[in-house]
């Protein structure tokens, strides 16, 4: 068990901390989430002329939210879950079956890594988002069609998120079969504005 407490230890800071700043950045982008649907409401309703970018700019900023958000609730089980069968199951009994579920989990995680690769690199990657642009020049005179691999990244970056969060749970269940629950570290729980 020393063993799984000294990979453990160092895996937890890692996801606590890189969690953390994924909780401020996803705040971040549902703010500016919220920005564009009010710039659209603004300009549709208001102003009877839709502009073209702010949906695109929601859906982008919505795909990070939750890329970055996911890993956290995941942490936390934070997830919707049916835990009767485990909570009416002896601990480690409950122990067992948690942790066949958390294999399962990794072995779908593992598939969803090489289809998240796939989606920033394959076809669909390659092409750009219709109405998004970024400046790249400071006085705006030149701008960069925002490719969709950047919206894709998303995916895959969540999905790396949700696979180091996931090892680190089956960690902290094979050390709870063992006996050594008291050993663990709580998960500190922290708001969905990144704040514990």
């Amino acid at each position: 068990m020393g063993g799984l407490l000294l990979v453990l230890a160092p895996l937890g800071a890692v996801n606590h901390h890189v969690l953390r700043v994924a909780r401020g950045v996803g705040a971040l982008a549902v703010g500016l989430m919220v920005v564009a649907i009010l710039i659209q409401v603004f300009y549709r309703y208001i102003l009877n002329n839709a502009l073209p970018w702010p949906d695109e700019a929601a859906r982008f900023c919505m795909l990070w939210m939750a890329g970055l958000m996911a890993p956290t609730a995941f942490r936390q089980g934070g997830f919707v879950a049916i835990d009767m069968l485990v909570v009416m199951l002896p601990r480690v009994v409950g122990g067992v079956l948690n942790l066949l579920l958390l294999l399962l989990s990794l072995l779908v995680l593992v598939v969803a890594v090489k289809i998240g690769w796939g989606e920033v690199t394959g076809f669909g990657g390659r092409f750009a988002t219709a109405a998004l642009y970024v400046p790249t020049s400071f006085d705006f005179s030149e701008v960069l069609r925002v490719p969709r691999s950047w919206m894709m990244s998303s995916l895959f970056v969540g999905v790396i998120l949700l696979t180091s969060v996931n090892i680190e749970l089956i960690l902290r269940t094979l050390v709870s079969i063992l006996g050594g629950e008291d050993r663990l570290t709580p998960i500190v729980v922290a708001d969905a504005g990144g704040a514990e």
